[in-house]
């Protein structure tokens, strides 16, 4: 139920015609002089008040009765209370914030003033109502994920694992990727980087390095969680400006996995955060965000986009249909999709049928 109606609790015929002159324009009122009266109100309409404009002197044996009961009820943790007092009753005031009051206007109020803070509590409240939604839906899905998470504990040691495996899932709960599309970048991870460390000891990869860039990799687009639906899912061409928009995940993607994200290995988190920011840097330079050229791209970040091309090269998107996987080896070979190293291409070759395998075993329904 959308949130749209002010309960004004006041005694003051006065005051209280003045607060619904101003607010009628704009919000439904529901006004009341007694406690009584006020309660009946919120065990009724409780779900559509967006703010409740209270004067502590409406008459009662205890001046706070009423938001005493009302916050046994838990109603002010709920729904914003603002107190209407004025000059003389500051010890109200004090008594009130202890309640749970978020703001006070004394009188005589201003009406500007009293209606940007109203307009402003109401904003405040309703935008913490959506982040709480928000947070317990995703809380809710992750749940989901409890099994699958209990699994990769037995074989994990460290909970930076299970942190970066859960974010992972956010961008799929988007429907941005598929889970089999977490599942293939991951193993094909894997397996290049086990190539590069056969064949150029001069990376000095070791499997758990490679088994880092792996885990790393599944955070690559955490970024897209910030780009609008509309853009990441338009099955046209992009315009410039929505490019942009698109390019910008990667240097999102690690402004969240900096501020955000707890990983406590340091190795780990520079892969993370490194890769989420350069998998679109290309060999040649002509990559984003940052212009990398040859071998100031880690081997990390070489490694994950590579990867993510096939990947999208042999998956179906809105805007394309997936190619066999022939062809897409031949065009990442000969430089269809951007610039990699020579080691980069020879490594990619001789892992050319575990990547088919992985696909058969990882495809999209």
């Amino acid at each position: 139920m959308v949130r749209d109606t002010i309960l004004i609790l006041e005694d003051d015929d006065a005051n209280r015609s003045r607060l619904v002159e101003l607010l009628q324009d704009k919000y439904k009122i529901q006004e009341v002089a007694n406690e009584r009266d006020g309660i009946e109100v919120f065990r009724k309409h409780a779900s559509a008040i967006a703010v409740v404009l209270v004067n502590i002197m409406i008459p009662a044996k205890d001046n706070f009765k009423v938001l005493n009961h009302l916050s046994q009820k838990g109603f002010l943790k709920r729904i914003p209370f603002i107190m209407i007092t004025d000059d003389k009753t500051t010890e109200y005031e004090k008594i009130g914030y202890e309640y749970g009051i978020v703001s006070y206007i004394k009188k005589p109020f201003h009406s500007d003033a009293l209606t940007q803070l109203v307009d402003n509590v109401v904003e405040v409240f309703q935008y913490k109502r959506q982040l709480e939604v928000t947070v317990k839906t995703q809380t809710e899905k992750l749940k989901k994920q409890n099994e699958m998470l209990k699994l990769m504990t037995e074989k994990q040691k460290h909970t930076d694992e299970i942190i970066v495996d859960s974010l992972s899932n956010i961008v799929e709960f988007r429907n941005l990727e598929s889970e089999q599309h977490i599942k293939r970048i991951r193993e094909f991870s894997f397996s290049l980087g086990t190539s590069v460390m056969k064949l150029y000891p001069e990376y000095e990869l070791t499997k758990e390095k490679v088994e880092m860039i792996g885990r790393a990799s599944v955070l690559h687009d955490i970024g897209k969680i910030v780009v609008p639906d509309n853009i990441i899912l338009k099955a046209s061409k992009l315009n410039e400006d929505e490019f942009e928009v698109i390019k910008s995940h990667t240097t999102r993607g690690a402004e969240i996995i900096d501020r955000l994200i707890h990983i406590d290995d340091e190795e780990f988190y520079s892969y993370v955060y490194d890769i989420a920011r350069h998998h679109h840097e290309k060999y040649d330079g002509k990559g984003y965000p940052d212009g990398l050229k040859g071998e100031e791209i880690s081997i990390a970040a070489q490694i994950v986009s590579l990867v993510d091309v096939y990947d999208a090269l042999t998956s179906r998107r809105v805007y394309k249909a997936a190619y066999k996987t022939d062809k897409a080896f031949q065009m990442i070979i000969n430089g269809q999709s951007g610039e990699f190293s020579s080691k980069m291409l020879q490594a990619f070759t001789e892992v050319r049928e575990e990547f088919e395998a992985i696909v058969k075993k990882y495809c999209d329904d």
